[in-house]
Formats: structure tokens, C-alpha cells, sequence
């Protein structure tokens, strides 16, 4: 994995992070793919407007363990910038992109910005708003593949991506969570504690330096 610019990353425990609008477009070469990726800094947006570390993670994993995505129902929670679905997606699979109301411009507009030049091979990802354990319900559950990276930062919204993904997975779908291990934020409580309570949960990857941990998760059968 690459990018054309290398970031720190100082996430925030407040993500009203930056006081002034501004954007950034950076070239990201994942899973064989090159993207645009638009980047949208502005106190609104905050934690959803940079390309996390975590991101690229998981597009590596998937890479490199050749998960199969052409053909596959795929649904990203917290999308952010949309980078991991957007790649998931010009590889064939159906993809929809989900986060808060505010970082849906920046999701369209990146959807946008990337389409194939023969044209995406299951259609352009679908871009909407999902606000975990409220309106998970308008969502279906017949999803093969479910996405979440760098979304575990605050506890408050544990139990309600649990109560989300539990309802996204019924029929099946394996998930997929890359997170940079906050012990600030309880992160590791999220894998320990929160997620196993409706799931059976695997480390798949570690990443030492970075600090990152891939998950592969899915939902335990009802006794």
C-alpha cells in the first residue's frame, strides 16, 4: 500500500479538529487500484475527513489475503473518505458506502472522482446515511462482507455498532474491522469485551509499529 502523502496519526478525543475548512487530494495505489482521494478538513467534519492509517491497513489485509470481492455484496460502516469501499468496488464487488449525514458530500463526491474508465463492474457504490442503532433497521441483512476501519474511538458507540452489525450479519456476512489500538479511547475493551458478546471474533493480522489490529468477526449462531 501506498500514498502520496505519509500522515502521523494524532487522532483526536475531540474530533472538532480542525478550526478552518480546507481540502487535500492525494493518490492511493491499494489492491492493484489507483485513487483519488479527496480530503475534506473543516471543523464539521472532523475524524471523517482524513484517510486513517487503519484504512489502508485493510485494503493491504484484503490484498494480500486475496479476499474475494468481485461479485460480492459489501456494505462500509463509518466510510469517512470511502477509500476502502471505493477500491472494493472498482474490483467488482457491490458496495455500499454508509456514515453520518455531514460526510456524505465528501463520499459522493470521491465515488465520483473514481470511476472506471470502462465503467464500475456492479455499479457505482451506493452512497448513505446509516447512524448506528437507530436507523440500522432500513438496512438489509443479506450482505456478504462488512467494513469498519478506524471506527472504534468512542465507547459510548460501542453497543450500538454491535446492536448495528449484528443486525447487517444475520444472514451471514463475515466482517472485517482494522483499528488502531487506542487504550485512550477503550479500544481493546471493543474486541474484548463489547464485540464477542454477540460474535465470535478472530485477530487475523497485527501490526506492531503501527499499533493496528485486524478483525475478522461474525455472528455467532443463536443457541
Amino acid at each position: 500500500m501506498t500514498s502520496a502523502a505519509e500522515e502521523e496519526d494524532p487522532f483526536p478525543a475531540d474530533d472538532s479538529l480542525f478550526a478552518e475548512t480546507f481540502s487535500q487530494d492525494d493518490i492511493y495505489n491499494l489492491i492493484g487500484e489507483e485513487l483519488k482521494i479527496r480530503q475534506v478538513f473543516g471543523a464539521n467534519l472532523g475524524v471523517a475527513a482524513p484517510v486513517w492509517e487503519a484504512a489502508l491497513h485493510l485494503c493491504d489485509y484484503l490484498e494480500q489475503q486475496s479476499v474475494q470481492l468481485r461479485g460480492k455484496r459489501l456494505i462500509e460502516l463509518g466510510a469517512g473518505t470511502g477509500v476502502v469501499g471505493i477500491a472494493a468496488a472498482r474490483l467488482g464487488a457491490a458496495v455500499t458506502l454508509t456514515d453520518l449525514p455531514l460526510a456524505l458530500p465528501q463520499l459522493e463526491a470521491n465515488v465520483s472522482a473514481n470511476m472506471p474508465s470502462r465503467g464500475w463492474p456492479s455499479g457505482p457504490p451506493t452512497v448513505l446515511p446509516l447512524s448506528w442503532g437507530e436507523d440500522h433497521m432500513n438496512f438489509p441483512s443479506d450482505w456478504d462482507l462488512v467494513l469498519c476501519a478506524d471506527v472504534i474511538y468512542l465507547q459510548e458507540t460501542y453497543s450500538l455498532l454491535v446492536e448495528t452489525l449484528a443486525h447487517l450479519c444475520k444472514n451471514g456476512a463475515v466482517v472485517y474491522l482494522s483499528s488502531k489500538m487506542r487504550r485512550e479511547h477503550r479500544t481493546p475493551a471493543f474486541y474484548e469485551e463489547y464485540l464477542p458478546s454477540r460474535f465470535n471474533v478472530e485477530l487475523v493480522h497485527r501490526d506492531d509499529k503501527q499499533n493496528n489490529n485486524i478483525y475478522r468477526a461474525a455472528l455467532k449462531k443463536e443457541q
